[in-house]
């Protein structure tokens, strides 16, 4: 079992929403649930780039409208940055180069996506993928469970193209609650064939509309046999969205946080996690 700390690190000013981290390099790269850019943050000048993801970019997008990126990964030379699949509007994945941050391509995902709820017998209403994680060889797609019938799901794809007959496989978690209400999956990392995951506990039964925050947890997947190794609340008020590996030690790993703000504030808590053996 682990102790943990908490700290706020710093806060960039210029991203609002934050919703998926990955540490590069000494670089932040961060989306946001209601941008249509691609963020790097510089840790030690404090320096915040934006890279345009469409023709006309745009913060603070309305939520109707929103590509809704709440998934970001990293494999090889690029990023992949995700749409949650809530809404029809929000299936796309855009395919990064990590060196020119220049957008290699964009795939709509909507049948992926339609595939997975039928296979798991999820109405659109109950889908949400809040995290993703690809490790060259496999995809695994975590669903956050704040439909009204609460289903976190991970689902893993056992192909390197998520279009071309992509075989789906997928397993139910039921996480602890908060304050009375079950938490749901909100970003993941791999490591060591382990899937360490974030949760947040929402007082809402909507994908779609936004709630009461309760807190967040931290927990553990082994690959290998799709069970919980471990869950631990680590806030009793933040939401956190994005999870970032920092740093490995024989008996700590650090993680960088995201707190989601849900509001139109152009600023972004950035915490950093410690858990100890």
């Amino acid at each position: 079992m682990y102790r943990f700390t908490l700290e706020l690190l710093f806060q960039i000013i210029g991203i609002g929403s934050a919703s998926g981290l990955f540490l590069k390099d000494n670089s932040l790269y961060v989306i946001g649930d209601n941008s249509s850019y691609f963020y790097e943050y510089e840790i030690k000048s404090s320096t915040l780039k934006r890279f345009a993801l469409y023709d006309k970019p745009a913060e603070n997008i309305p939520k109707k409208l929103k590509p809704d990126f709440e998934a970001l990964t990293f494999y090889g030379d690029s990023f992949y940055l995700f749409g949650s699949g809530s809404t029809e509007n929000r299936t796309k994945m855009f395919k990064v180069d990590a060196d020119s941050r220049a957008v290699i391509s964009v795939v709509d995902l909507a049948d992926l996506y339609k595939s997975m709820q039928l296979l798991a017998g999820l109405s659109a209403e109950n889908f949400n993928i809040e995290g993703v994680v690809y490790t060259g060889s496999y995809w695994c797609f975590f669903n956050r469970g704040n439909g009204d019938i609460g289903k976190n799901m991970v689902f893993v794809v056992h192909n390197k193209s998520l279009t071309d007959h992509p075989e789906i496989t997928f397993k139910e978690f039921r996480l602890p609650e908060i304050g009375g209400v079950r938490a749901g999956f909100t970003d993941a990392v791999e490591l060591d064939g382990k899937l360490y995951f974030l949760a947040a506990a929402e007082n809402t039964n909507s994908t779609y509309n936004d709630g009461e925050v309760l807190g967040s947890m931290i927990g553990c997947i082994d690959v290998k046999t799709m069970k919980l190794d471990f869950t631990e609340k680590i806030s009793g008020q933040h939401k956190f969205e994005g999870l970032a590996l920092q740093h490995k030690g024989e008996q700590e790993l650090s993680f960088m946080l995201c707190e989601d703000n849900d509001n139109d504030q152009l600023k972004a808590d950035i915490y950093l996690l410690k858990l100890k053996r």
